[in-house]
């Protein structure tokens, strides 16, 4: 079967790189000529459900994106500047932005702060504050449709669900949105108002303070309790350490009838600003992410992850800790953002308050690397920078997608580097064999693959050992080796 051909033009947009692409369409990166401006092209089929003008079909929802984002004009909304048709797709041309979901940050269980969460909920109720002063309803606001720029600065995208005063390009009644963050009207088929995205806001303020939904199920579970339970207050979820305060908004945000929240997205943000006791400061991870260099290209759909912070209630904004030299701290950044991006940043003043040399700055930095490939690069980096002595990194689970996946080394970390020779090698393999039997002498070759580290090298070996405790001796035993 002869692969997809993708265009080299839509309209006057030059094509310049495929960023994703998918069943219904693929989005593109291009250029407008006539404003010399980069844009994204997000197109969609034109004979998919063409004859399908349900508000669910992916053509009315493209159709309404359009037209809902269209009318708006916000820093905090990703703007739309055209629409398009060829004969094959039709496409529109938007903002192209820099930056990861608010999603791909809690799936990694990354800890916001006490500080970060008013600023960042203080710009998604601004954007949809804007949004509901046009007559438009998002209807699905929802960490995902939430971009944090590599500027710092939140954008709230995707209005293919939108609801537009006025007209029919969505149904009042019909039930569409992301089960998660629906509010009890939607899923009852009751009349909706803007009062839906004070409860979705009110969704991603619980997920930002405790790291979960309030509700979780299948759709039917998750319809029963939307409707009929409460969910538990922020400040009594096991871990989530948060004021008292965020229990009352998070209650009436989320409450079962709508006259019953916040009003509008003003008196929502207004809330959190009663709450702080001050003028909320949204820019906090602005500033500090503007001192992160520059994120390199990436392939596209490999979106890299992180590790959860391995420590917990910095601010954002944490000036150098007096103990470390800055240019230390800066050259640790620029290794760390090459694989979790502008977050990079935030991560090095969080760990470097409770570390005092660099192995153990540098061990804390590779539990936040997840992807295990990504992690033994960056160990390889981190060897050099420390003069070839460097700490496996501790305890990280997870993978990205289309990784090999990750056991995790040892938590305590061990003292290893140095050149990797053959010498090593061999004596790797008894070590490793107690562990996983024969296949040792296979893995310890495949682990030496493309690598002169031994830190990298231990680091792919302690992944063939599942167990957290034999791991730990396994390391402990080749850091010893000479």
């Amino acid at each position: 079967m002869a692969t997809t051909k993708h265009p080299t033009q839509l309209g006057k947009y030059r094509i310049t790189e495929v960023l994703g692409e998918g069943a219904m369409g693929v989005v593109y990166k291009g250029f407008d000529p006539d404003i010399q401006r980069t844009v994204a092209l997000k197109t969609i089929r034109t004979n998919l459900d063409a004859d399908d003008d349900s508000p669910g079909a992916p053509a009315s929802r493209f159709r309404n994106e359009a037209q809902a984002a269209g009318r708006l004009g916000h820093p905090g909304i990703v703007a739309v500047y055209d629409f398009g048709r060829t004969e094959q797709v039709a496409f529109i041309a938007m903002e192209f932005v820099e930056g990861r979901s608010l999603a791909s940050y809690l799936s990694a269980k990354v800890r916001f702060t006490d500080t970060d969460i008013p600023g960042i909920m203080s710009q998604l109720l601004d954007a949809l504050a804007h949004a509901h002063d046009k007559g438009v309803w998002h209807r699905d606001v929802k960490p995902a449709n939430i971009i944090m720029t590599t500027g710092g600065r939140l954008k709230v995208a995707d209005f293919g669900i939108a609801r537009i005063e006025s007209q029919s390009l969505t149904q009042t009644h019909y039930m569409v949105g992301t089960p998660s963050h629906m509010a009890p009207e939607q899923f009852l088929g009751k009349p909706m108002d803007r009062r839906v995205d004070i409860y979705g806001a009110g969704v991603v303020l619980y997920q930002l303070l405790t790291g979960r939904a309030p509700f979780a199920g299948t759709t039917e579970a998750l319809m029963y309790k939307v409707v009929n339970e409460l969910p538990e207050p922020p400040s009594m979820v096991e871990g989530a350490d948060r004021p008292g305060w965020f229990d009352a908004i998070i209650a009436r945000a989320l409450a079962k009838r709508a006259e019953e929240r916040f009003a509008s997205a003003e008196e929502f943000k207004q809330a959190l600003i009663d709450g702080v006791g001050r003028s909320i400061d949204d820019s906090s991870w602005e500033r500090t992410l503007l001192m992160a260099p520059p994120r390199p290209a990436r392939p596209p759909l490999s979106p890299p992850t992180f590790a959860p912070p391995s420590t917990g209630t910095a601010s954002a904004g944490t000036p150098v800790p007096s103990h470390w030299d800055k240019a230390q701290l800066t050259q640790a950044e620029q290794s760390l953002a090459r694989y979790v991006g502008p977050l990079a940043s935030v991560l090095v003043r969080r760990a470097a308050r409770d570390c005092h040399d660099l192995n153990e700055l540098y061990n804390r930095l590779a539990e936040q690397v997840t992807d295990p490939r990504a992690r033994d690069a960056f160990l390889g980096q981190a060897s050099l920078v420390t003069g070839g002595s460097v700490k496996t990194a501790g305890g990280t689970s997870g993978a990205a997608p289309g990784s090999r996946g990750s056991a995790g080394s040892a938590g305590s970390g061990t003292a290893i580097g140095g050149p990797l020779n053959d010498a090593v090698m061999e004596k790797a393999v008894p070590l490793l064999a107690q562990h996983v039997g024969p296949i040792a002498k296979v893995l310890v070759k495949r682990a030496a693959s493309g690598t002169d580290s031994r830190a990298v090298f231990f680091n792919r070996l302690a992944e063939a050992v599942s167990d957290a405790a034999a791991r730990e001796k396994l390391l402990k035993e080749l850091g010893r080796l000479g």
